[in-house]
């Protein structure tokens, strides 16, 4: 017989997600933190969604916070296309 630990991240009485790591676990439920106040927050804004969609919008930018993150601090998420052609060296003409 084999033992398995797993990490339950319940919310309000529900299961939401069973992890095998608690570093997961952990990670999921500071997410779901996130989104418990981002729904509030887009609920309250001048754009008319309803809960669902404000719930769903909340649940996608919790989880790619990182790269919110740096596009809130001016950086990008597109990174630049690698020249395929090196560029021909000027040459000086007489």
């Amino acid at each position: 017989m084999a033992v398995i630990t797993q990490f339950v991240v319940v919310r309000e009485g529900v299961e939401k997600m069973t992890f095998t790591s608690k570093k997961e676990a952990d990670a999921y439920d500071k997410m779901l933190d996130i989104i418990d106040n981002l729904v509030p927050f887009l609920m309250d804004s001048d754009v008319e969604l309803d809960e669902s969609t404000s719930e769903k919008l909340a649940f996608y930018l919790a989880s790619k916070k990182d790269e919110l993150t740096n596009l809130l601090k001016g950086g990008t998420t597109v990174k630049a296309p690698a020249d395929p052609k090196p560029k021909k060296k000027a040459t000086k003409q007489d």
